[in-house]
């Protein structure tokens, strides 16, 4: 199952109301994630406006997809477009960049024979 974190740059203006807008995320939202086949997805958010989103999928180029027809999705993505620095588009999850994993605990652990 790929693990995916991505990153972008919120307007250190904004954070507060950045936030707040995460504190109870629009259902019909959360749905789309979620029928996109995303899950056990979070964000984190420094100090600097840098947020590194991480989630998991069986498929994230069917993911992307699924959220990029998804009206439910455009929605929200241009109302949260504002809060992102240096974005080309307005569809911040569509641009942001991925990063490469390089470590995960559970697969070494699986890969060594130990017991998690």
């Amino acid at each position: 199952m790929p693990r995916v974190c991505f990153t972008l740059q919120v307007d250190t203006d904004r954070l507060e109301e950045y936030v707040d807008a995460h504190r109870a995320v629009w259902p019909e939202m959360l749905e789309a994630i979620r029928d996109a086949g995303r899950r056990d997805y979070s964000l984190f958010l420094r100090p600097d406006g840098l947020l590194v989103g991480v989630y998991e999928t069986d498929d994230d180029e069917a993911s992307a997809a699924a959220l990029a027809a998804d009206a439910r999705t455009a929605t929200w993505e241009s109302t949260m477009a504002p809060f992102f620095v240096s974005l080309d588009g307005d569809r911040p999850d569509q641009g942001a960049p991925q990063l490469p994993e390089v470590f995960h605990l559970e697969t070494q652990l699986r890969a060594a024979g130990l017991s998690q």
